[in-house]
């Protein structure tokens, strides 16, 4: 009888040893989440940053109809979209975002709308 109360209570013993263990390693991980998740918001504040910055210089830029364009940042990667009246005016728009700071590369999806579009 003794021995079978002893396996009871060793048995136990490693029940509640493992549920410790498996909580701290629930613990380390919900830590790293929040972690990179913490991270995220930065980056979503710098890339909004960045946007913002680009809408401005090209609303600066001389001859530049700004009212159709939409400006993406992803990690200093920049993607003007929409349309302009002009193929001069997509250069332009091109030239001024690579001359925004924190701009690494752009890519330019604008397309030339047809006159009275």
């Amino acid at each position: 009888m003794k021995v079978m109360h002893s396996v009871k209570l060793v048995g136990c013993a490693l029940v509640v040893l493992a549920s410790f263990s498996s909580f701290s390693a629930y613990a380390q991980s919900s830590d790293a989440a929040a972690t990179s998740s913490a991270a995220a918001p930065s980056s979503k504040q710098a890339n909004r940053a960045l946007q913002k910055s680009v809408r401005h210089a090209l609303a600066r830029a001389k001859g530049l109809d700004v009212s159709n364009i939409l400006v993406r940042a992803r990690s200093g990667a920049v993607t003007l979209e929409g349309t302009v009246p002009e193929l001069q005016q997509g250069d332009i728009a091109t030239k001024t975002a690579q001359g925004v700071a924190g701009v690494t590369s752009v890519k330019n999806a604008l397309t030339v709308r047809a006159i009275g579009q």
